[in-house]
């Protein structure tokens, strides 16, 4: 391997940085399972969630009609105590689970991005806190799909 500068420095810092901040270069382990799963019920017993509760505590914004399913952007925050993990089902995909975040203690549990869709469907976000599992869901109507279909 050529050493330059740049893959010294590199190294250096990955170094630096496992020594500093050794619990957030350790990733929770991926639960490939869930993500392949085909089926919604399927999906949510892959990441453990059963009795889900329904909550007002979830702020989901997210449009009622996506033009384009490419770029659906998903805006979520919880105001449950001790919120863990949040994961976002778009249920008509074909496979359901589109995203996944853990939350340590300390960090509001908010975050925006954009999922694809590839068709009409509710739009489920669980939020898992206190060893509970709780819902907030949205239909989004997609006129055009972004799944490849």
């Amino acid at each position: 391997m050529e050493r330059t500068r740049r893959n010294f420095l590199r190294t250096i810092t990955a170094i630096a940085g496992a020594m500093l901040f050794p619990l957030r270069l350790i990733a929770a382990p991926w639960n490939e399972r869930a993500f392949d799963e085909v089926v919604y019920a399927d999906s949510l017993k892959s990441v453990g969630a059963a009795g889900l509760i329904e909550s007002d505590l979830i702020m989901l914004k997210i449009p009622e009609i996506a033009e384009n399913g490419s770029i659906v952007p998903i805006q979520v925050s919880s105001e449950i105590a001790d919120t863990e993990r949040v994961f976002v089902f778009a249920e008509k995909n074909p496979q359901p689970l589109v995203a996944s975040f853990t939350f340590h203690k300390g960090v509001d549990p908010f975050f925006a991005t954009r999922i694809k869709m590839g068709e009409s469907a509710p739009v489920h976000v669980v939020v898992l806190a206190g060893g509970k599992y709780y819902v907030a869901s949205r239909n989004v109507t997609v006129t055009i799909g972004g799944c490849g279909e």
